[in-house]
């Protein structure tokens, strides 16, 4: 099965490198480009790919405001590239609703992953940024998530998925078939308000369910 992107990016170089890059694999199409925000967000819920590809420094509107509009209507997993590693551009881009946050001066073999992994449900995040993520936001985010709503396979389920364990990954340290783990990640999101893995994890370590380093 395909996994159709959209490009938002306002350089027409920089969408062309991309392009070039992403259909040469076999699993991976280009469904449109876009080349600021506005037409992002028009693009994004009109085409309905599984991933936006989506700059940050965009004329007209930003990409996390297009982010943030995207995720309010619904739409597609947002992938977060930029040239700039600046923590408030993190921050700001997972609050919006991104499900990852990749930089530019990475390899097309590390963009590529990012886009499986994102389109397949996960977060793309490292353990460092993890760290980082969680050193500045705030614990009100996480104040009204009852964690006694989960059963304990949940709060299992959750410890590892805060721990950036993958669903085949879960699905062997805890026995079960990965088919079973879905539905465990589905209910753990919907009891504690996640819109999805990402934020998972950072209301994980918001509530103290783990630990950076732990």
């Amino acid at each position: 099965m395909s996994i159709s992107v959209l490009l938002a990016d306002d350089h027409q170089l920089v969408r062309t490198g991309f392009r070039v890059i992403l259909e040469m694999e076999d699993d991976i199409t280009v469904a449109g480009e876009a080349a600021d925000g506005v037409q992002a967000v028009e693009m994004a819920l009109r085409l309905r790919p599984d991933v936006v590809l989506m700059d940050v420094e965009m004329p007209g509107m930003n990409g996390l405001d297009a982010t943030r509009r995207i995720a309010a209507g619904g739409g597609p997993s947002v992938l977060i590239l930029t040239t700039f590693d600046r923590d408030d551009y993190l921050f700001d881009a997972l609050r919006a609703g991104a499900s990852g946050f990749l930089l530019k001066n990475g390899t097309p073999e590390a963009l590529t992953e990012a886009i499986r992994v994102v389109a397949s449900g996960e977060a793309l995040l490292a353990p460092a940024v993890t760290r980082r993520v969680i050193s500045t936001f705030t614990a009100p985010a996480a104040a009204g998530v009852r964690l006694d709503r989960l059963t304990p396979r949940e709060h299992e389920v959750l410890v590892l998925l805060a721990g950036g364990a993958t669903n085949a990954e879960i699905a062997a340290a805890l026995h079960l078939g990965e088919t079973t783990v879905k539905t465990h990640v589905s209910r753990v999101l919907m009891k504690i308000g996640a819109r999805d893995r990402t934020q998972a994890v950072v209301l994980a370590y918001e509530l103290g369910v783990v630990r950076p380093g732990g």
